[in-house]
C-alpha cells in the first residue's frame, strides 16, 4: 500500500509539474506576443515639397496608427540606390521615370502604391522661338543629370515628337548644370531650354520670365500618369508582408489628408523644418498636384513608363511591360486600392 501510494503521488507530482511547465510556455508566449509591439521601419526622405504624404504620415501618427515605429532618413535623392543597397532605409518615395532604369539594373525595390502627379518641368525663355516640345530638334537642354527624372520626361516628350534622344541617334544636347545654376544657364543662352524639378521651376519662372513647354502637372500624358511612388526594400516587402501592408495603408491615409488640407500639409512642412521656402509656393505646388492616391496606378506608371523607355531603347527593347510591373512591384492582403474618403480626418 505504502509503494502505491508513493508511486500515486509521484505521478501526481509529476503532473502537476506540467501543468506548470505548459502553463509558463504558454504564459511566456503570450508575454512575448504582447511584447512584439510597434514595428520598426526606416523611412528615408528628401527636402522636396512633394514628399508631403511622408511627413504628413509621420507627424500626424498615421504610422503608429497602423502599428508602425518610423524613423525618418534623409537621403540625397540622387543616392538612394546606396541607401538602399546599404540597408540605411526600408521604404521611400521616388519618381516613376528615374525608378525604370535602376530597377532594371536590379535596385532591390518594389512599386507599392501611387502618390501623385506634377513635379517636373520643360521651360524656355519667354521670347523663345521654341513654341513646342517639336521645336527642340537640334537644341541643347540644360539638366540636372543625365539619369534625372527632368531628363527622361525630356527624352520622352522628344522621342513622341520622333526626334532622337539615344546615342545612336542623339538630336538634341543635354548639357548638365548644378539644378540651381540651371536658371541663370538658360538667362545667359548657355542652354536653350532646361528640364527641372519642383521647386525649382516655379521659382524660376517667377523670377526669370520662363514660359512653359511641360507642365507634368498640367500636361498629358504625364498628367494622367502617377509621377512618385511609394517604394519598399525588397527585403522589407518579403520579410514583412504585415507591415509591409500597414506602411501602404498609412501612406494612401497621408496622401488623401495632403489632397484635401494643402496648405496644413505646406505648413507642416515648414513648421517640421523638413523644406525651405514659404508657405504660399509650397501650397500652391501641392494644390498643382494630384494626391490621390492609388496602388494600381503607381503600378501602372512603371509599366508605362517602362514600355516607353523600351521603345526608345533607353532599357532593353524586348522588355515586356506587364512582366516587368510584376516582377518590381508587390501588392499585400488587406490594402484598398484606395483609401475611404470617409476615413479621411
Amino acid at each position: 500500500m505504502n509503494r502505491l501510494f508513493t508511486r500515486k503521488r509521484v505521478v501526481a507530482v509529476f503532473a502537476a509539474a506540467a501543468v506548470m511547465i505548459s502553463a509558463l510556455v504558454i504564459a511566456g508566449c503570450g508575454q512575448q506576443k504582447a511584447a512584439k509591439g510597434p514595428i520598426p521601419i526606416k523611412i528615408g526622405y528628401s527636402p522636396a515639397v512633394c514628399n508631403a504624404s511622408l511627413f504628413v504620415a509621420y507627424e500626424k501618427g498615421f504610422f503608429e496608427e497602423e502599428g508602425l515605429a518610423p524613423g525618418m532618413v534623409q537621403v540625397d535623392a540622387a543616392h538612394i540606390s546606396d541607401a538602399v543597397g546599404a540597408g540605411q532605409v526600408d521604404a521611400f518615395q521616388g519618381l516613376a521615370s528615374k525608378l525604370v532604369q535602376p530597377l532594371n539594373n536590379g535596385l532591390p525595390a518594389k512599386v507599392v502604391v501611387g502618390i501623385h502627379t506634377g513635379c517636373v518641368r520643360l521651360l524656355v525663355p519667354r521670347d523663345s522661338d521654341i513654341k513646342t516640345v517639336a521645336d527642340l530638334k537640334g537644341k541643347k537642354i540644360g539638366v540636372p543629370g543625365l539619369a534625372d527624372a527632368g531628363t527622361i520626361i525630356a527624352k520622352r516628350a522628344l522621342s513622341r515628337e520622333g526626334i532622337g534622344v539615344t546615342d545612336k541617334n542623339l538630336e538634341v544636347e543635354f548639357s548638365v548644370f548644378s539644378r540651381n545654376d540651371l536658371p541663370q544657364a538658360l538667362q545667359k543662352g548657355a542652354v536653350d531650354a532646361i528640364a527641372v524639378g519642383d521647386p525649382v521651376g516655379p521659382i524660376a519662372i517667377e523670377q526669370y520670365g520662363l514660359r512653359t513647354i511641360i507642365d507634368t502637372a498640367k500636361t498629358e500624358p504625364f498628367a494622367s500618369e502617377y509621377c512618385c511612388v511609394g517604394l519598399l526594400t525588397s527585403k522589407f516587402a518579403g520579410e514583412n508582408p504585415e507591415a509591409a501592408a500597414k506602411f501602404v495603408r498609412a501612406i494612401e491615409k497621408a496622401s488623401a489628408w495632403v489632397q484635401k488640407h494643402p496648405e496644413e500639409a505646406a505648413q507642416l512642412e515648414l513648421d517640421k523644418k523638413y523644406v525651405s521656402g514659404d508657405v504660399k509656393m509650397n501650397a500652391s505646388l501641392i494644390k498643382s498636384y494630384n494626391y490621390n492616391p492609388s496602388v494600381q496606378g503607381g503600378l501602372n506608371a512603371i509599366r508605362d513608363v517602362a514600355r516607353e523607355l523600351a521603345a526608345i531603347g533607353l532599357i532593353p527593347e524586348n522588355t515586356d511591360p506587364e512582366k516587368f510591373m510584376k516582377e518590381h512591384s508587390a501588392t499585400f492582403d488587406g490594402v484598398p486600392d484606395a483609401p475611404d474618403p470617409n476615413s479621411i480626418p
